[in-house]
């Protein structure tokens, strides 16, 4: 699949007269892929049952002969206000009881069925009169689910809902009841009719309850998808179908929205993501105008892992963003260094976010490639050198099994957003220092569902944190062949939330060897060195554990307690690791798997995409990558890399 370029459209805010202007600005640049219309409910029907397509299709129609592409989005993020006004009910309600009111977006209730229909009706009506329509090559659904805190609502309809949900997979109150451990503070239920929501309890809510809601609330985001999923695929055969994700955002499962599309796609804005951060300042600062070198790479493995291989990025940072605490422009060349990082990990196309400021509402400081008044803004012109390289490069969207696979539970981050146990503790936070720590190491990575057909044909398994553990996931490890390296806290509950009564880490212990018999929380500050291994320590969380026979420390902390275990090629670290700690570890561990390391620079990170190795410069000097690329013939860069800088050249194994 050749590697192209896209751009966010909304004609419905523009002059009719601006929209063939604009088509032959983007053609003109190299924009192949053009997104519109996922926010235009009111103009498609600005009252109940009148359709207003004609200003849809005269845009289809200029798009398409400026030889542009269109992904079509269905507009249900934003329903309009004589929608809200005839069923106000739809509105979600938050946990403090308040409703999510009309006046920016997302604001319905996945569990409203009246609304549901409402969006059956308008994704059918939209899919039948532009399904067949040559310009449209996909279709997006809806647009970032779950954004502003949307997923989980406390409404009639979602406790209704939920009370469904239960009946369907408990079938008896007594099976909830000691599924959820009711008996404790006299929580036992008589009927199903009885189920409340987890808000607006005294204290916190039972643990087993709310995962019980978090799951629910994910299943009611995988319905809805799949009922305009399901619309589209029957008007408008052979179009891609896919929806726009997040960054840092775990509150429905990715991967099963994912299973219904025919491909993923999320919205990288690297700025904006590292002032969310829980970055030190020091690293807020040094990263300010380029963003965490790891973060965007993250996200480019598992929304690759969501959509099965295809995947794009819908939404590209161009300039300044309106929602950071703090805002600034990227540095030049950070837009050009983003877009390649998402080529380099396979992505099909990469779409800047937006074609023209709006000078009005919400995003009104937010750029694009023209300032409001169709000037050019700074990364117009980088969208059209990186367009022109491409082209000479005919460069290709590869997708290949990584060897190093790091597995990502939507469900894990459930449990520990729950039951943190320590007030910073953060499962994202977790993975993210493990990814980062092999990105570091000049590794690529699959992040992985933690499902049996991802462990196969892998060299190295890595699940820190995850939750429960299942016997068929236990079994597909050990079957594997890979090094295995599990914990902290792996397999410290059971499905339903509770400690297993064979001690954590539950049906992983066949494996490991060991039983975790006490866990601690940490404050800021403190740190727990591990012996030989100087800067190395815990920090935050660590686990007290009690080896089997089979099993025997690899490391200990200063007071002599397990830090790692072994047992044949498994592996458990018994608390929350520090950078250094995490590069001796993995360093000794992929040696062990027979997986290639490059000593990288601090700023310095590579990417393997099919035949090509990119190299990519995120620090403040020029760096020389020579004993990367050795005497590799460049199609990008070259051997001294500036800031910001992206190389590429083909591999040495691959040339020969």
């Amino acid at each position: 699949m050749k590697q192209r370029l896209g751009v966010c459209y909304y004609p419905e805010q523009w002059p009719r007269s601006f929209w063939a202007e604009d088509a032959r600005r983007m053609r003109e640049i190299g924009i192949a892929v053009v997104r519109i219309g996922e926010f235009a409910w009111s103009r498609l029907e600005p009252r109940e049952g009148f359709y207003q397509f004609d200003w849809l299709a005269g845009a289809l129609e200029i798009l398409h002969r400026a030889g542009l592409e269109v992904v079509l989005g269905t507009p249900t993020a934003t329903p309009p206000k004589w929608l809200v006004d005839k069923m106000p009910d739809m509105a979600p309600l938050g946990a403090d009881g308040a409703p999510r009111k009309f006046g920016s977006r997302r604001h319905y209730c996945f569990s409203h069925e009246g609304y549901a229909r409402e969006c059956d009706r308008i994704v059918e009506a939209l899919a039948c009169a532009f399904g067949e329509h040559p310009a449209v090559v996909g279709w997006q659904t809806d647009n970032e689910y779950g954004c502003h805190d949307t997923v989980e609502s406390y409404s009639i309809a979602a406790r209704d809902a939920f009370r469904k949900w239960c009946r369907s997979k408990y079938e008896t109150t007594e099976a909830l009841n000691r599924a959820w451990g009711n008996v404790f503070w006299s929580m036992e239920l008589g009927s199903f009719d009885e189920i409340e929501l987890p808000n607006l309890t005294v204290t916190e809510p039972n643990p087993s309850h709310l995962l019980d809601f978090k799951r629910f609330s994910s299943d009611q985001v995988v319905a809805f998808n799949r009922r305009q999923v399901e619309i589209i695929r029957n008007h408008s055969p052979g179009r891609a179908i896919l929806h726009n994700f997040m960054g840092a955002f775990d509150a429905f499962d990715h991967y099963a929205v994912g299973a219904d599309l025919d491909m993923a796609a999320w919205d990288s804005y690297p700025l904006g993501f590292l002032e969310r951060s829980r970055h030190s300042d020091e690293f807020k600062t040094r990263y300010m105008r380029l963003g965490d070198p790891d973060f965007q790479a993250f996200h480019h493995d598992l929304y690759r892992s969501c959509g099965r291989g295809r995947w794009q990025v819908m939404e590209q940072q161009p300039g300044a963003v309106n929602w950071g605490a703090w805002n600034p422009v990227p540095a030049p060349g950070a837009v050009r260094l983003w877009t390649y990082e998402a080529f380099a990990a396979g992505a099909e196309v990469v779409s800047f976010f937006r074609w023209r400021q709006a000078p009005f509402a919400q995003e009104q400081m937010h750029e694009g490639l023209l300032l409001p008044n169709s000037e050019p803004n700074e990364a117009y012109f980088v969208a059209g050198e990186i367009a022109q390289e491409l082209n000479r490069m005919e460069a290709r969207a590869e997708s290949a099994r990584a060897p190093i696979a790091l597995a990502f539970d939507y469900e894990s981050a459930f449990a520990w957003r729950i039951q943190p146990q320590g007030q910073d503790f953060s499962y994202f936070d977790l993975v993210s220092a493990f990814y980062r720590a092999l990105r570091k190491l000049g590794l690529s990575i699959d992040v992985v569902p933690p499902a049996p057909e991802e462990m196969k044909g892998r060299k190295m398994i890595l699940a820190p944190g995850l939750f429960a553990a299942r016997p068929e996931l236990a079994a597909a490890m050990a079957q594997s062949g890979a090094l295995v390296l599990l914990g902290p806290r792996s397999g410290s509950k059971t499905k339903d939330f509770q400690i297993p009564l064979a001690l954590p880490p539950g049906d992983f212990g066949s494996l490991l060897g060991v039983k975790v018999r006490r866990v601690e929380s940490l404050r800021p500050g403190v740190a727990l060195a591990i012996r030989d291994l100087p800067g190395a320590h815990f920090s935050g969380w660590r686990e007290f554990i009690a080896l089997g026979e089979e099993a025997e420390a690899a490391l200990c902390c200063e007071d002599g307690e397990v830090a790692l275990s072994r047992r044949d090629n498994f592996y458990y670290l018994s608390g929350n690791p520090n950078d250094e700690l995490l590069d001796a570890l993995l360093r000794r561990l992929l040696a062990q798997a027979g997986a290639d390391i490059i000593d990288l620079p601090q700023d310095i990170r590579v990417r393997d995409n099919g035949p090509l190795r990119y190299v990519f410069n995120y620090g403040s000097e020029p760096a020389d990558i020579s004993e990367i690329a050795g005497d590799a013939v460049f199609l990008l860069g070259g051997k001294t890399l500036d800031p910001c800088g992206v190389a590429a050249f083909m591999r040495k194994d691959e040339a020969e």
